[in-house]
């Protein structure tokens, strides 16, 4: 018989199975735990080391999902064994035994919890590590010194504020920063703006804008149900193959030029719910169609010329394609902004403001945005501080946009961008048909709307009836307008087609005076009519017209169609004075044996559209800081000419600075005016280069910087020389009976009054 072992004869009492159970687990997590987290610092080594460059470790989120793993099965043995307690608790010893299990697995945890912080520093000396390691092998480790560039002068400060606080906030972590400059100026460069893209990370290249034909794609995402939708995609189903062509022309134009693909937003407030959209339920009732041709138009240009399009008609669509948190625009947009550009109208800046909030004030964000302004908005009414300070603050206005980033129907104010839009192009075969089917003593009046008819029309009216059949397109439900003479031969309001059988009819286009500014003028031009408009005296203006009180502009309208007038004039469009009887009658004559061809400006046709939004979105950079002006060293200025020094190149510019003519206006003339008179363009982006004293061709006793409107400028009688302190102020528009502006002039290319000659 074998003698048993001491330990053999001791007699333990019997346990629980689920006393069993619960130390087997909580041995086996243990066991799992440490397993995990060793293999977790394991590497492929090439030396004996496991923290050499080589070392290869578990990602942090993978690590961090192990660990929590351990942690989630330790809650459930700990609720697992107080249940069992409840269940089964008859013996006093029984107690003890699971008091002692319940601090052994409260152990378990601590250890994994030191454990836990164990592997976070690690995997932090790691990543360091190999960080270093990705430097020496990209040749970068010499390439993070912190750069001075006086286009990101913020840069090393900013540098300073990461080595000091990066870790006050983990998402400064969450994008990458571990503590090496590096990891700053990755940072401070890619996720914000405030240092130089590095040369040596591996950026991926940009995809490639090619010219599209089809446009349905771009019908599908207009969608429906509204009329004003419906009206948009009918005009781009009636003008696609024009843009088609016109892509093509474009294309050969530019030789193949690489273009960048941008993400574009638009966003269409006008027609959104949140403003009202008083337009759709007007457009089969003789409404204004104007801005929903411009619209159309836009959509088709982007969409043409190749680049990734999303379109919003509703604040709903609208936070959901920039991200916008939940609320009312008190917590900032955290990512960058998922867009290049956003084309918005005022109702859409509105909306923006009021979700987007903080972020919407970031330069950021807002230098991205392009506002459609059919009567455009000058600096002075766009400087919110200033405005308010000048008397300029109107309802609208007072973004503090770079004036560029406001785009207008018409090229009316240089200050702005002109965005435009198109009329039908006709082919040679189909000018000649209009030329000899054209009834000579036809004319159609522009005016939809029956209260266009009203007060003051009688007399030119019957002058007119004396020599032409008139014809009208007023609408109406199911009585004749009482508005519109017995004379009128009225068609109600006409599908576009109809309308443009009518115009290619017609030989007179007649305004009324109002509505200012809109597409139909150009239409009928378009279609071989001579159009006949009412000159103003005086001008109308926010000063003397209720139209125009509100709106941010000073500009002075002398004729309902300026554009027609100053741009097309005779013998296509005829400018007079409809309260002058004599005048008028003589007008009328005038025109009926004047014969002229169809007419369309350049930039109103479909290539001249595209070739105008293809330069704005390759060039205009409005989130670029600006490159500082030369020292006067450098550069020297006189009237006509900016010159450099033999040993200083002229700095990149957009427009290029080939195209700058430097002049002087007189006395109370703005620069609008002094360039128009030399036949050139004011540039407001070249105001940066003549803002300087060396420009200033007259002998200063005082020079002074300040912020206002008309400078730079000077006085020759007082010798007073005065140059501009905020660039947001760079005004064409802006004159003083007391100055003599100072103006940057330039070039523009035949029939594109937008583009210098070497803009393209």
């Amino acid at each position: 018989m074998r003698s048993l072992s001491p330990l053999a004869c001791l007699v333990f009492p019997p346990i629980p199975p689920s006393r069993i159970f619960v130390v087997g687990i909580g041995f086996f997590s243990l066991c799992f735990l440490m397993t995990s987290l060793g293999g977790q610092f394991s590497a492929k080594r090439l030396g004996d080391s496991p923290f050499t460059i080589r070392t290869e470790v578990m990602g942090g989120v993978e690590s961090r999902g192990v660990l929590r793993k351990i942690s989630d099965m330790l809650e459930v043995i700990l609720k697992r064994m107080d249940s069992l307690s409840k269940l089964d608790n008859s013996t006093t010893s029984d107690t003890r035994r699971l008091d002692e299990l319940t601090g052994l697995v409260e152990r378990i945890q601590a250890i994994a919890q030191n454990v836990s912080n164990m592997a976070v520093r690690v995997e932090q000396i790691l990543q360091n590590s190999m960080a270093a390691g990705r430097a020496v092998r990209d040749g970068s480790s010499g390439q993070c010194e912190v750069p001075r560039d006086p286009r990101y002068p913020d840069c090393p400060g900013k540098v300073d504020w990461m080595r000091a606080r990066w870790t006050s906030d983990p998402c400064y972590a969450f994008y990458g920063v571990d503590g090496s400059d590096c990891s700053f100026l990755i940072y401070l460069s890619e996720v914000e703006w405030f240092c130089p893209p590095l040369a040596w990370r591996n950026h991926s290249s940009p995809p490639t804008a090619a010219f599209r034909t089809d446009l349905s794609s771009l019908l599908d995402q207009v969608g429906t149900g509204k009329e004003s939708l419906s009206f948009m995609k009918r005009r781009m189903r009636r003008l696609a193959s024009q843009w088609g062509t016109a892509a093509q022309r474009l294309h050969a134009k530019l030789r193949q030029r690489w273009r960048e693909q941008k993400k574009i937003l638009v966003h269409v407030g006008f027609l959104t719910e949140e403003s009202g959209d008083v337009f759709s339920p007007k457009v089969l009732k003789g409404g204004p169609l104007g801005e929903m041709v411009q619209w159309a138009d836009i959509l088709t240009a982007l969409h043409v010329l190749g680049h990734n399009l999303k379109i919003s008609m509703s604040v709903k669509e609208l936070q959901g394609f920039l991200g916008v948190p939940p609320g009312r625009g008190s917590c900032p947009l955290t990512g960058p902004l998922p867009f290049d550009l956003i084309y918005t109208d005022y109702h859409g800046m509105q909306q923006m403001k009021q979700h987007m909030g903080l972020s919407l004030k970031r330069h950021k964000y807002v230098c991205h945005i392009r506002v459609i302004d059919t009567f455009g908005t000058e600096p002075a009414y766009n400087h919110e501080d200033y405005a308010t300070l000048h008397g300029y603050r109107t309802n609208w206005g007072y973004w503090n946009l770079n004036s560029r980033q406001y785009m207008t129907m018409f090229p009316h104010t240089p200050d702005n961008s002109f965005m435009g839009f198109v009329s039908e192009e006709l082919n040679d075969t189909e000018k000649r048909s209009i030329m000899q089917n054209k009834v000579n003593n036809m004319a159609v009046v522009y005016g939809k709307e029956a209260s266009m008819w009203k007060q003051g029309k009688e007399g030119f009216l019957q002058i007119l009836h004396r020599y032409m059949e008139v014809h009208g397109t007023v609408y109406y439900e199911t009585q004749r307008p009482p508005e519109v003479p017995a004379y009128v031969k009225n068609h109600g309001l006409l599908p576009q087609h109809e309308l443009q059988t009518l115009l290619r009819k017609a030989k007179l286009f007649i305004g009324f005076g109002f509505p200012y500014e809109g597409p139909a003028p150009l239409e009928a031009i378009a279609n071989g009519c001579i159009y006949l408009q009412p000159k103003f005296h005086p001008p109308h203006s926010s000063l003397n017209h209720e139209f125009f009180r509100g709106k941010p502009t000073s500009r002075e309208v002398s004729s309902q169609h300026p554009y027609a007038e100053q741009y097309i004039g005779r013998p296509h469009v005829m400018t007079v004075d409809y309260n002058n009887s004599q005048e008028f009658d003589t007008a009328i004559r005038e025109i009926m044996s004047t014969e002229v061809e169809p007419y369309l400006p350049y930039e109103y046709t479909c290539e001249g559209m595209l070739e105008r939004v293809h330069a704005y979105i390759q060039h205009q950079d409005f989130c670029a800081p600006e490159v500082p002006f030369p020292p006067t060293n450098s550069s020297s200025s006189r009237l006509g000419a900016l010159t450099w020094a033999p040993d200083a190149s002229a700095p990149d510019a957009w427009p290029p600075l080939s195209s700058l003519r430097l002049l002087a206006s007189q006395e109370g003339q703005s620069c609008v005016e002094a360039c128009q008179r030399a036949n050139l363009v004011c540039e407001p982006a070249l105001f940066r280069f003549v803002n300087n004293k060396d420009a200033l061709q007259v002998q200063c006793e005082v020079v002074e910087a300040e912020v206002n409107h008309v400078f730079p400028a000077f006085s020759v009688l007082r010798r007073e020389c005065s140059l501009q302190k905020d660039p947001l102020l760079y005004s064409c528009a802006g004159h003083s009976p007391k100055y003599r502006r100072l103006c940057p002039c330039r070039d523009y290319r035949r029939g594109q009054v937008a583009l210098c000659r070497d803009c393209l």
